[in-house]
């Protein structure tokens, strides 16, 4: 009774406190009247309500929902007209004869809630909800109820009736996390809102007067019972007829839960990466950021997020080059090569003719949550550096041949003195011997006689995040020893130079679209010339090789081309494999996390080279 008492005194204060607020500005000088107050007090903005957002792959189909809320806006058109009558006879029977405040039905509820002794039935219009919903809180307070009068009164001045009504249907709350009819109508049957039987939009209906008690999930039998008395108020109120009303209630409700999609986290975690990064780059974040520091740079990455956030809560569409078969493929490979074993790996792949990310691997058994090794982890190339610093830049700036000679004896340069795998001098062998075989001195002569300047000229056109003003003057950089190194997706990216002869960044994101389709963000990429149009065919017929003949050849399968190169870390902490066909480019790592000690590696693995075998699984 209590609580009861303390609502209906909140009711009683309403009206006291709008005529005290009236009466007070009239005295005030008489300036400014009632209505010229509250319209410069009040503002009501066109409303633009939050709603999930989607991620669709290369065929257009959606495979990750982000509720920020589970709301989908639609058009009172769409909503049928049965819907919206049982909300007005349930909730707000004279709508369309009040201001925005219904007198008659704070005393109606007066009497039906001490009736009960709880509150059984609110006071509050459909108007009052859409400002507590929409620009206001749900606090029970008297100053909020006293704002929310003065609110309504504003709504009802601005906007016309439907459109105060088909506000309401896409601003109530239907519990988990979903708002409006058109998301409950999918979330709970799977259906569109104008899909639903009768039955069903009576079922919807009856769980926004208290979302917990009607919860249909946990509390399905409060839900039906509730769903019959809007039946049958409707069949009193002769919308429907008696026989009608029983039949509508006979029906069977069976709810289908539609489970949020939430597919190919691997893949989902980067397009989120990138959506910042597309954000950034797209409204000048990103120049903002380049001489910032400290505080002032905290502020603009706090502004970066809060327009991400902003943008996503719009109602978004974002588009993705994901190729589903692909990136099962890549998730696949990585667990069952892996299986039962402390390592883990990582796979990026990408589209040739597009250059486009079509699938990534994070991780062995990866989680939305973890760390993603494809674009987070950076770890030394090793010899898959060698086509990029070593090889390339000599052919393309001496305009050799790939049966020129090159010596691969013992070799020394600035003190460092590197060794070839075996411990073995080769003396003269053909430049596509020497990366078939991988001699790790007949790269550093390479590198040398281009210099090192002019090697990394071309190397830096990759854009590689971590590379470092000392790695441009390290000798030990030409078999891969960097100062952190490459990512996975960077490798495979870099690779896709030996296509044509030309970069373009890759990415995830295609455009991303409101919800009818039109572009608000895209990439503005251009094609970069790296290589000269000879320098990629010799290199093609190197990698060919390589796998062939060299170091790659279980990564071989038969194809119109297949070309690639394998990279051992010192230590043997990382095996790689980056290579290309005619489709695609893909680069795959594997190692450990983390190593204890000198003796933590994985030569154990190197004869059975996962590697490569995860890159054939995914590339056949």
């Amino acid at each position: 009774m209590r609580t009861v008492l303390g609502y209906v005194l909140i009711i009683l204060l309403i009206p006291l406190s709008v005529l005290t607020f009236y009466y007070a500005d009239a005295e005030a000088g008489k300036v400014q009247n009632f209505d010229d107050y509250v319209e410069e007090k009040i503002v009501i903005n066109e409303v633009d309500l939050p709603q999930a957002s989607k991620i669709k792959d290369t065929n257009g189909n959606i495979y990750v929902e982000l509720y920020q809320p589970n709301r989908i806006v639609v058009d009172g058109e769409k909503i049928p007209s049965f819907l919206k009558e049982l909300f007005l006879q349930s909730e707000d029977k004279h709508f369309y004869e009040h201001s925005g405040i219904d007198a008659a039905a704070v005393i109606r509820a007066f009497m039906v809630n001490a009736q009960s002794d709880e509150i059984e039935q609110g006071a509050s219009t459909i108007t009052q909800q859409v400002a507590r919903n929409i620009y206001l809180t749900q606090d029970r307070t008297l100053a909020r109820k006293i704002a929310e009068v003065l609110y309504s009164y504003q709504i009802e001045k601005k906007l016309e009736k439907e459109e105060i009504l088909d506000l309401y249907l896409n601003v109530i709350y239907f519990n988990h996390n979903t708002y409006g009819v058109e998301a409950a109508a999918q979330y709970y049957f799977q259906k569109p809102v104008d899909k639903l039987s009768k039955a069903q939009m009576a079922f919807i209906a009856a769980i926004p007067n208290n979302p917990t008690l009607y919860d249909p999930e946990r509390n399905f039998e409060n839900t039906k019972k509730r769903q019959e008395r809007l039946i049958d108020i409707m069949a009193r109120e002769e919308f429907i007829t008696p026989e009608e009303a029983e039949q509508i209630k006979s029906e069977k409700i069976t709810l289908k839960v539609r489970d949020r999609l939430d597919k190919y986290p691997d893949y989902s975690t980067y397009v989120m990466h990138e959506f910042r990064e597309l954000i950034s780059e797209s409204e000048g974040f990103d120049q903002q950021l380049l001489n910032a520091e400290g505080d002032a740079r905290e502020a603009i990455q706090q502004k970066l997020s809060d327009r991400v956030a902003e943008v996503l809560a719009s109602g978004i569409v974002i588009h993705t080059a994901l190729d589903p078969d692909i990136q099962s493929k890549a998730v696949n490979a990585v667990n069952n090569v892996l299986a039962g074993s402390s390592v883990q790996a990582s796979a990026a792949v990408i589209g040739n003719q597009s250059h486009d990310i079509v699938a990534m691997s994070g991780g062995k058994d990866f989680q939305k949550t973890d760390f993603n090794r494809a674009f987070q982890g950076y770890r030394q190339p090793g010899s898959t550096i060698k086509p990029l610093l070593d090889y390339a830049p000599y052919l393309d700036t001496y305009g050799a041949g790939i049966n020129d000679m090159v010596s691969a004896d013992n070799y020394c340069y600035q003190g460092y003195c590197p060794s070839n795998y075996s411990k073995t001098e080769y003396g003269m062998v053909p430049i596509k011997e020497a990366l078939a075989k991988s001699h790790n001195t007949a790269a550093l002569r390479l590198l040398t006689k281009t210099g090192m300047e002019r090697a990394y000229s071309y190397l830096d056109k990759f854009e590689f995040e971590k590379v470092t003003e000392t790695d441009h003057n390290a000798p030990a950089t030409a078999l891969g020893g960097f100062d952190y190194g490459m990512t996975t997706l960077e490798m495979a990216s870099a690779y896709t130079s030996f296509i044509d002869g030309t970069y373009t960044k890759p990415h995830a994101i295609k455009r991303v679209t409101d919800f009818k389709g039109n572009t608000l963000f895209a990439w503005d990429e251009e094609p970069v010339r790296v290589w000269s149009t000879a320098t990629s065919y010799k290199m093609r017929a190197m990698l060919a090789n390589v796998v062939k003949n060299g170091t790659g050849k279980k990564a071989n399968f038969a194809t119109s081309y297949i070309g690639g190169k394998t990279g051992t870390t010192n230590s043997y902490r990382d095996l790689w494999f980056v290579g290309l066909t005619e489709g695609y480019t893909a680069a795959v790592w594997t190692g450990k996390d983390k190593y204890e000690n000198k003796w933590d590696n994985i030569r154990f693995m190197e004869s059975y080279a996962p590697h490569q075998l995860i890159w054939k699984r995914i590339m056949r």
